[in-house]
Order: C-alpha cells, then sequence, then structure tokens
C-alpha cells in the first residue's frame, strides 16, 4: 500500500450530487464500477461548455489503478446502472451523466440535430491555487481562504489575466491582483459579468441550452 502524503492548501474541490450518496453509494458493490463512476463525476466538474461527456479513453488506466478490461466493465455496469448514459455517434463512443443536461444532449445527438464532434472540445477550469503558486508565491492559509473568496467573485479569465498583469509588472503580491479585481468589479472590464452571475446562470440551466438543436 502506498502511503498517502495528505491534502494540500491549493486543492480543488468537486461537487458531487447528493443522490450520489443517498441512492448510488450503498448500491455500487464492484470497485471499477465505483472508480469510473467518481472519475466521471470529478473529470466533468472540471469542464466548461454544454457537451460534458468522456470517451473510454479518458479513463486513464494509472490513474485509476485498473486495467483497460476493467475500466470497459465498470462503465457498462455504470450504464446498465443509469447512473452514467452512452451514446455513439459514427466510430466514437461517447459517455454521459444521467442529468437534464445529459439527456438533452444524448436526445439531440440521436436525433441527429447535433453532432458533438464539430463541438469545441470541453476545456478544464484552471486551479487558481496552482497558479498562484507558480506564478506570484508560496501558499499561507490566508492566501488559500483569499484565493476561495475570489473564485466564487470572480471569473477565472479575470483572475488568470490579473496574475499575468501582476508578473508582468513584477508586482508579485495578492493585495496587487485583489485591488486590480476589486476596481474590474466596481468600474467593469469589457462588460464582462463576474463568477457569482456566471454559478447563477448556470443554476438556471435548462434545455435550452439544446433548444436550436431540438427544435
Amino acid at each position: 500500500m502506498n502511503k498517502f502524503k495528505g491534502f494540500t492548501e491549493s486543492e480543488s474541490f468537486t461537487e458531487l450530487p447528493d443522490s450520489f450518496f443517498q441512492n448510488l453509494l450503498k448500491d455500487i458493490d464492484d470497485a471499477a464500477e465505483l472508480k469510473v463512476t467518481l472519475h466521471f463525476l470529478w473529470r466533468v466538474e472540471h469542464m466548461e461548455g454544454p457537451f460534458r461527456a468522456l470517451s473510454k479513453m479518458d479513463f486513464d488506466v494509472k490513474v485509476l489503478g485498473l486495467s483497460a478490461e476493467e475500466i470497459k466493465l465498470g462503465l457498462e455496469k455504470a450504464v446498465k446502472r443509469g447512473s452514467l448514459l452512452q451514446v455513439k455517434k459514427e466510430a466514437a463512443v461517447y459517455f454521459l451523466l444521467n442529468s437534464p443536461r445529459g439527456r438533452s444532449a444524448i436526445q439531440a445527438i440521436e436525433s441527429g440535430k447535433w453532432n458533438p464532434s464539430t463541438s469545441t472540445a470541453p476545456m478544464e477550469r484552471p486551479n487558481i491555487f496552482r497558479l498562484y503558486e507558480e506564478n506570484i508565491g508560496p501558499l499561507t492559509p490566508l492566501i488559500a481562504d483569499a484565493l476561495k473568496d475570489a473564485e466564487t467573485t470572480y471569473s477565472d479569465e479575470w483572475i488568470i489575466d490579473v496574475i499575468e498583469i501582476a508578473v508582468k509588472n513584477s508586482k508579485r503580491n495578492w493585495k496587487y491582483c485583489e485591488a486590480i479585481l476589486k476596481r474590474w468589479k466596481e468600474e467593469g472590464r469589457h462588460g464582462q459579468k463576474n463568477q457569482r452571475d456566471a454559478r447563477q446562470s448556470s443554476e438556471r440551466y435548462t434545455q435550452s441550452e439544446f433548444a436550436e438543436y431540438l427544435e
């Protein structure tokens, strides 16, 4: 058994659906199914855009500690259970969460009104803690708390840009970054909305994201 060194101050966190703990966890008795389900939830939580899906190639044998055959069987069980959805489009096979978003995407793909292969590839959200450590300096508990607050208030794009500005101007401290962010929020910056507005919009998600494909 490899000894785990512990979690760090720079961790990002993954939200899991309540139904996973309330309904699924007690029924999943296969380690492969549990691992691929958790891996899926982690990966899609860090994706942006309406099409949040994975292919078999996205389930890394080294990360999961499973063989390719075990991953295949784990995915089959997750699909059979109904926690994940599977759809084939030409030679590609995609796995999606069995959620309103996932079911809407499946309907659009199967009806031929949407081709995921023409969509922009999902992007993973940057880890602002790692970004800070790599460009500004070591994390302290106070800085970590400040970064968490910033992540809920400002967009990822703003945080990335402001850190680049700090580096460019040799002002490698968070107070400098925070002052710019506050000014952008108060005075506006190219009409962009802050992260809180974006999250509220995502909570109001409906099938309208795929409406043009379902009409």
